[in-house]
């Protein structure tokens, strides 16, 4: 297949190529590079530098690359940006995405993955984990412009008959990952610190828990969504509440860090205690998680362990 993977040099959408290109698709990357990575690209893929606000420039890749196939992970996904900016938010998660949307119509693009999010759109949950029928009140504008265009995605597929599937992320986590991704990026500034041997500060008492998942089960998810799933929203989750204290604890032991945790503020706009029902993509995508939290945070510790190395002095 022909996939063009917006967000294709960021921490999760450049494992998305990586395992894209492994099943020996052909994949062309569109990214704006605001927080995506030169380093994390695959050599094997076609790269566009290009902003999703630029309707003529999305427009012009669509036309050239003519994927079978658009997957989409570009997004503003920093929760307190959302709080501080939510129109800047809107105009990069929906204004943007809706762009991609016309010119996937205009050429015949089959379908569509949209990365979504599950630990905003449900607010405070009424039972954990939730399912992906849970009412959504999102606490953050962020989970607000997602929402919104999950709802866009449904507007296409009845209009233009633009076949969608979305995949709302649990917190991943794992090598790659940047500071500015709200994915799970708790375990990647927690281990670089720790490494460093640097103070680390937990938000709030630290008993918020979130789903940790391995970011090398979140490209798995994205393989199986490429043939399943059509007009359906899953789960990409461990279904498992792990709090940030736990982390702290697990992440101590991996780096033989011995200082005690500063504490600061609670973070507006977020959510205290979420899990998600991972049941539909099992049954419907054939999917279920690989990486257990423990091996997970010791190749990410690996990672992180390599990057501090290398790191000039």
């Amino acid at each position: 297949m022909r996939i063009l993977v917006t967000g294709g040099a960021g921490f999760i959408g450049s494992h998305v190529v990586d395992a894209y290109v492994a099943a020996g698709h052909e994949v062309a990357v569109l990214d704006n590079f605001s927080t995506g990575n030169e380093a994390n690209l695959n050599s094997a893929a076609e790269v566009h530098r290009v902003d999703l606000r630029d309707q003529a420039a999305v427009e012009k890749v669509v036309a050239s690359f003519r994927p079978e196939i658009v997957n989409h992970h570009a997004a503003q996904s920093e929760v307190p940006k959302s709080v501080a900016d939510p129109g800047l938010d809107a105009h990069i998660n929906i204004v943007g995405g809706l762009n991609l949307l016309k010119a996937s119509v205009d050429h015949k693009v089959k379908k569509v993955i949209f990365i979504s999010t599950g630990g905003a759109l449900y607010g405070e949950p009424d039972v954990v984990p939730a399912d992906e029928d849970h009412p959504v009140r999102p606490l953050s504008p962020y989970g607000t412009s997602k929402f919104s265009f999950e709802q866009y995605l449904g507007t296409f597929k009845r209009t233009f008959g633009l076949e969608f599937t979305v995949l709302r992320y649990a917190n991943i986590y794992g090598p790659r990952q940047d500071f500015y991704a709200e994915e799970g990026r708790v375990v990647a500034i927690f281990a670089s610190r720790m490494l460093e041997r640097k103070p680390v500060t937990i938000d709030g008492d630290g008993e918020q828990s979130r789903d940790m998942l391995h970011v090398g089960d979140a490209a798995t998810a994205n393989l199986a969504a490429l043939e399943r799933g059509e007009g359906e929203i899953f789960h990409v989750s461990t279904g498992v509440p792990v709090s940030v204290n736990d982390l702290f604890r697990k992440l101590a032991i991996l780096t033989d860090y011995k200082i005690a945790p500063n504490h600061g503020p609670r973070r507006k706009g977020d959510v205290y205690r979420i899990a998600l029902n991972n049941t539909r993509a099992r049954r419907d995508l054939g999917w279920e998680p690989r990486v257990s939290l423990e091996e997970g945070l010791s190749l990410t510790v690996d990672y992180f362990r390599e990057q501090v190395l290398q790191a000039p002095v």
